[in-house]
């Protein structure tokens, strides 16, 4: 099958970095810190020396105790040893990184000739370095074009602060091979650690075309997870609702239709993988079954990975979580008919979908703990199944805070692609103060944990011992990147291409934050202060050619007089908020008027 595209992505970059520290060691060797890792090489200027028949470099993410790069790092942290002749004709001396099989093989993205091989490193070692000049070597940094001015976070909190610029820059060096891959070891691209990616890249830069090539080639070349055939709608729908362009939409309709799984569907809607409908024939219409892929063929469900991180989820074949999924992705796919005027589709994903919010109501749910138990025929109780079902609008009304305490009382046990979706749940319901707590928790499950043990990107797991051969460069641990900007700061598209926006600040216990976000449609700026015992005060610049709708948080009981550029109006309630709608473009100022 030939692999269509709407889209042609950019060339990649090549961008030299200098030295930020760089000391001669006494073996003789010289040992340099680029500041953080980037996937490229070394360029390194070679004086004359008669005699010199080979150049030996040492790169590598990691350091160890005696403060040299770590040459046994844990997991799949990265190291290398290069034994290179010098070319006489080139100076300085471009480091050729060797191929590696692990990220090479038939289903892995491979690097342009003109670039060649990449590896990560943030350390390089260079032996018998007498000589050379220090400052003279340059990291040679391989990335997609990236705007660095085209976003900025700050707030009072400068843990927040500092894993917003892990999470952004993690979105730039991961953006190596033109296509989100999954990190280094296999550099293949899979839809889960995409949609995380694509959320995070429109959140940091005015970049659209890297997330679409991605979706489109992942829609024909999909991964064996349940749950990441339901990810490529959500892609084609973020990618929608941030352009406002139909092209991918209408080209890769009918392959949406069927990665919704409805097929599988039973009479009252549920679904499972372990179907007899689920035969190959159906697997090849979702494209599951060509030669590129050497890991196993067919379906199979995730819930969270590695397994450790599913928080004893009982994998049962009617399963909580992908029936979750199910339901998301018939509503996404409800609205995407709808857009292309498909309108009995449109009225069939809609019907069905609330069949499947009714049968998960019905036997999924167990109004005596008030849980969502894992599946049919489950006992158990895991984070995900009701995060999930929380994060995707399952929870009827009545039975919201029930499951929101239970999802509190299980803390982070999930894993850093999980905590996307736990985020998302805590803050689409009120538990604004409990998402601050984890965005800024210092403890081993936590984004302030990968900065601790010196990884300059997201890392794959919260630490090595949850997933025993994870990497140091894996933006789907780069949750932040989107959650900061979407939904403490709460910017997100209402109409598709930002032509109306939402700005709905969930600040909990956060002072004060200011942040910068590029739109297709031009930058929106907010900052907020939400000092205690004062009033609550926004300050936004909105794109020309939109308007936005503006939610204030609002206390129990309290009064609905707003000032909205001085001029004193009743913002309407709207749960925990006071709403202004329709604020036009420009600059406005809107302060609650009481405490």
């Amino acid at each position: 099958m030939e692999t269509r595209y709407t889209v042609k992505p950019k060339e990649l970059i090549q961008t030299e970095v200098k030295p930020v520290k760089t000391r001669m060691m006494a073996d003789g060797s010289l040992f340099v810190d680029f500041g953080k890792a980037a996937f490229g090489t070394l360029l390194v200027p070679l004086p004359e020396k008669p005699g010199r028949k080979s150049i030996v470099v040492h790169l590598g993410e990691k350091l160890s105790s005696n403060g040299r790069i770590d040459r046994n790092p844990p997991g799949t942290v990265r190291y290398i040893r290069i034994e290179q002749k010098p070319d006489r004709q080139r100076n300085p001396c471009r480091i050729v990184i060797p191929p590696d099989k692990r990220n090479t093989g038939p289903a892995a993205i491979k690097m342009p000739p003109h670039i060649g091989e990449v590896f990560p490193f943030r350390y390089a070692e260079i032996e018998d370095a007498t000589g050379i000049n220090p400052l003279a070597i340059r990291q040679v940094c391989v990335h997609y074009p990236f705007n660095e001015n085209a976003s900025s976070f700050k707030s009072t909190n400068s843990i927040l602060n500092a894993v917003w610029e892990l999470c952004k820059y993690s979105i730039k060096a991961t953006s190596f091979c033109g296509i989100y891959v999954d990190g280094d070891r296999e550099r293949i691209p899979y839809e889960g650690d995409a949609y995380i990616n694509q959320l995070g890249h429109y959140c940091v830069d005015k970049e659209y075309s890297m997330a679409r090539y991605t979706l489109e080639y992942l829609i024909q070349h999909p991964t064996w997870p349940t749950e990441w055939q339901f990810h490529s709608i959500m892609m084609a729908w973020e990618d929608y609702m941030h352009t406002g362009e139909t092209q991918t939409l209408a080209t890769f309709y009918q392959d949406l239709c069927v990665k919704t799984l409805i097929d599988l569907a039973r009479e009252d809607g549920l679904i499972s993988t372990e179907s007899e409908l689920c035969r190959e024939e159906f697997e090849k219409r979702l494209h599951l079954h060509h030669p590129r892929y050497t890991f196993r063929h067919g379906l199979r469900d995730l819930v969270d990975w590695p397994q450790g991180e599913r928080d004893g989820h009982e994998m049962l074949p009617v399963n909580t979580v992908v029936n979750a999924f199910h339901y998301r992705v018939l509503i996404l796919m409800s609205r995407i008919a709808s857009v292309l005027g498909r309108r009995e589709d449109q009225q069939r994903f809609a019907k069905q979908a609330a069949r499947v919010k009714e049968a998960i109501n019905r036997l999924l749910f167990d109004r005596e703990r008030g849980v969502y138990i894992d599946g049919e025929g489950s006992g158990h109780a895991s984070l995900h199944s009701n995060m999930f079902a929380l994060a995707f609008g399952l929870v009827p009304e009545e039975q919201r805070e029930r499951v929101a305490s239970f999802v509190r009382s299980r803390g982070m046990a999930c894993s850093v692609y999980g905590a996307q979706y736990l985020l998302e749940a805590l803050y689409l319901n009120g538990e604004d103060r409990y998402a601050l707590e984890l965005l800024t928790a210092r403890q081993e499950r936590s984004w302030w944990n990968m900065i601790r043990v010196g990884s300059t990107i997201t890392m794959e797991a919260w630490d090595w011992k949850y997933k025993n051969n994870l990497d140091w460069n894996h933006a789907w641990g780069a949750a932040p990147a989107n959650i900061i900007p979407r939904f403490l700061m709460g910017i997100r598209p209402l109409k598709p291409g930002f032509s109306k926006i939402l700005i709905q600040p969930r600040p909990g216990t956060l002072e004060s934050a200011e942040i910068k976000l590029p739109t297709i449609r031009g930058t929106v700026v907010a900052k907020f202060e939400n000092y205690p015992q004062k009033p609550f005060v926004l300050e936004v610049e909105i794109p020309e050619g939109t308007t936005a709708r503006i939610d204030i948080p609002r206390p129990a009981h309290a009064d609905t007089s707003v000032r909205v550029d001085g001029k004193l109006m009743r913002g309407m309630p709207n749960g925990k908020f006071l709403t202004i709608d329709q604020l036009d473009s420009g600059h406005h100022i809107i302060k609650r008027e009481h405490v």
